[in-house]
């Protein structure tokens, strides 16, 4: 096991952020940190990292322990914070040669790793430029440059794609699926697409507790309630349909209700009998299983 956290507690005051905290990571595999803001997730990633010191509890990294010996381990990490911590004044390949040197990495080592890892991420036309001229998405390229420069097998990564364009959010989303091929990775994010676009395993914490540890197809798999999304040309009414569970009005406004039902043949029946009787003109009935994003909203309400 490439990374264990065990009954990791952490208190601010009377406030407990982190509760008996447990989950593994496994090399491989991505595993997608999930929670909302404010439930512990930071503070997590701060602690595995040696940023911020534990009232309790046990963190191994490849078998260390890294609490007790956080100057040991945190060679062993690479760490993209959420706020990506960057000297804009300086040119990336020079950043990247001040952070090769910051974790040892020197003489013909550190010029091999650099071209590396600058092929890896994409950064080779950028390397003669000054950070501050590059855009959100290569200023992230180059906070996982520095994550990787020592070439880490435990990789954690704080909202990496927080602010990102969509073509941006597509490029490091495949960035992080490549690096995560012979790497222990951990995503921190709340955005539920994340982990369902690149992510195998999922850990979900609210208000410092964990609620689900498991591989998201088990999760996803576990969901035995189906969506149904019904479309109309006219706009419905929630009382129509308030006996066949749980309702919302969908994305596209009044014209299009969801209805979360745990027997979806019946359910189907009873919104056929509604459109029927209330002269309804049917654009569509289309029946999903949950989403990731209502699973988490389930789970953490």
């Amino acid at each position: 096991m490439s990374l264990e956290v065990s009954q990791l507690s952490k208190l601010y005051g009377t406030q407990k952020a982190l509760d008996q905290v447990s989950f593994k990571a496994m090399p491989g595999r991505i595993l997608g940190f999930l929670g909302p803001n404010g439930a512990g997730k930071s503070t997590t990633m701060k602690i595995i990292t040696g940023f911020l010191q534990a009232d309790s509890g046990a963190v191994s990294v490849l078998g260390k322990n890294a609490l007790a010996h956080p100057k040991e381990v945190s060679p062993m990490i690479g760490y993209l914070p959420e706020h990506n911590p960057l000297y804009l004044d300086m040119y990336v390949r020079e950043f990247l040669e001040f952070s090769a040197g910051i974790y040892g990495v020197t003489g013909k080592d550190r010029s091999q790793r650099i071209k590396e890892i600058l092929g890896k991420v994409g950064l080779e036309p950028e390397q003669h430029k000054k950070i501050g001229q590059l855009s959100k998405g290569y200023r992230q390229r180059v906070g996982l440059a520095k994550a990787l420069i020592h070439d880490p097998q435990v990789i954690i990564l704080d909202e990496p794609t927080t602010g990102l364009d969509p073509n941006q959010l597509v490029e490091i989303r495949n960035l992080i699926s490549e690096i995560a091929k012979d790497k222990t990775l951990i995503l921190s994010t709340h955005i539920m697409q994340e982990v369902e676009a690149i992510c195998q395993d999922v850990v979900i914490i609210n208000k410092g507790k964990i609620l689900i540890s498991e591989p998201l197809e088990n999760l996803k798999s576990g969901a035995t309630e189906v969506v149904l999304e019904l479309e109309t040309e006219e706009s419905l009414e929630l009382i129509w349909f308030e006996n066949l569970g749980q309702i919302a009005f969908g994305k596209k406004g009044d014209k299009t209700l969801l209805i979360t039902a745990k027997d979806a043949a019946e359910a189907r029946k009873s919104v056929m009998k509604i459109v029927q009787e209330r002269n309804l003109n049917l654009i569509s009935l289309n029946q999903n299983k949950k989403n990731l994003e209502q699973i988490f909203r389930e789970i953490t309400k």
